[in-house]
């Protein structure tokens, strides 16, 4: 066995204790979050809905990084680590966060008041979440491309560059990514507070029903 050999051997089996407690709180917090989301919805209140849209969208890409990257560094199969690997960087590629943000969130911060520190947070995280979109982009657009997304046609090139991944490159990258998100999910309880404060209450009934007011005029 090499000494890398030896060293996935020690880690496959003391990753899986690390990562228990983690595994746990993400799957708490999924699970509560996507309750609240569902209950902001209902009482159409939007902004507390896209700020916690955009909180449970992370955390599903966090989810599922924390389901791959132990057998992404870990696994005794080449192959099986590389797949994995090519996973997380289609999750991390993928993951538009603009789609889900954006002018929503400046809105949003605005609709509940939020306090400047607070929409600067929020808005740095979501930039230090762009850079490493831009990153994935500019350094693994072709191995993404050519290996997970859409598989090129050739199929030569697409077994080399498999064979060719640098695994640690791609969780690395990976790390950055969960690093930014749970910048922004750590703001979450103090966003989630100041949404339930009188005035961003009031502006949010206001909003609701001027949507529905505008809905009714048009039947």
């Amino acid at each position: 066995m090499t000494p890398q050999d030896v060293a996935r051997f020690v880690m496959r089996r003391v990753l899986p204790f690390k990562e228990r407690k983690r595994r746990a709180a993400l799957k708490s917090a999924l699970s509560e979050l996507a309750l609240q989301t569902q209950k902001s919805t209902t009482r159409d209140f939007e902004a507390s809905t896209v700020i916690l849209n955009i909180a449970l969208f992370l955390l599903i890409t966090e989810r599922d990084i924390q389901a791959l990257k132990i057998d992404a560094l870990t696994h005794p199969d080449k192959w099986h680590r590389s797949l994995c690997t090519r996973v997380i960087l289609l999750t991390v590629h993928g993951r538009d966060i603009d789609k889900v943000a954006g002018q929503k969130l400046r809105q949003a911060l605005e609709t509940i008041k939020a306090p400047d520190d607070m929409k600067r947070a929020a808005n740095e995280s979501l930039r230090t979440l762009r850079r490493v979109q831009k990153k994935a982009e500019s350094d693994f657009e072709f191995l993404r491309n050519a290996t997970i997304a859409h598989r090129d046609p050739d199929a030569l090139t697409q077994y080399r560059s498999i064979l060719q991944i640098d695994e640690m490159k791609v969780l690395n990258l990976a790390a950055e990514f969960s690093t930014a998100a749970t910048a922004f999910i750590t703001l979450l309880p103090n966003l989630f507070l100041q949404s339930g404060t009188l005035p961003s209450i009031v502006n949010q009934f206001s909003q609701r029903e001027k949507k529905n007011a505008a809905s009714r005029s048009e039947l």
